[in-house]
């Protein structure tokens, strides 16, 4: 099932292949913040379980809306995707994307446990990026993420043209 990009909001897509360079977070992120974590206990669901590589682990929020993570790459980057896997009944609802005080892009994940892909619109771009979690299919809004991935455009992608 392969979603369509809408002009006022972006739509799941279940295809896995990579829509662009998947940017090497443990190279080229600066640094990573986030809302909560689940009980204060970093140990077992810290921040830097979301780039670890390892879908054992997660991170996982403490109760309460809205949630985010804040993201702060090394250079500025054109985006061209967000990939990420939730846990079922732990998955964000309505969500946005914010790249150096752009246009919130909304975005409406499935509950499920897939990995998700989200395509940015073109404007999409910077070094600073916030993910924000307005609702939770969790009667708490806790949110649970086993990984997320962001994706750099390649040279003849129409994202990585400056307007």
């Amino acid at each position: 099932m392969v979603g369509m990009k809408s002009s006022d909001f972006l739509v799941f897509t279940q295809v896995p292949d990579a829509m662009g360079l998947t940017i090497d977070m443990k190279s080229e992120l600066e640094s990573c913040t986030v809302s909560s974590v689940q009980n204060r206990d970093v140990k077992q669901f810290s921040k830097k379980h979301l780039f670890d590589g390892d879908l054992e682990t997660c991170w996982s929020s403490d109760q309460g809306l809205p949630q985010w993570i804040s993201i702060n790459l090394k250079e500025p980057v054109a985006l061209c995707a967000l990939k990420m896997q939730f846990q079922g009944g732990f998955a964000g609802q309505h969500c946005s994307i914010l790249a150096d005080g752009g246009n919130n892009t909304d975005f409406y994940p499935e509950d499920n446990n897939s990995v998700q892909s989200f395509q940015l619109p073109k404007n999409c771009r910077g070094k600073n990026v916030k993910i924000t979690f307005n609702s939770s299919t969790d009667f708490f809004g806790r949110i649970v993420i086993y990984g997320l991935w962001l994706e750099k455009c390649e040279d003849s992608c129409e994202h990585s043209k400056s307007d």
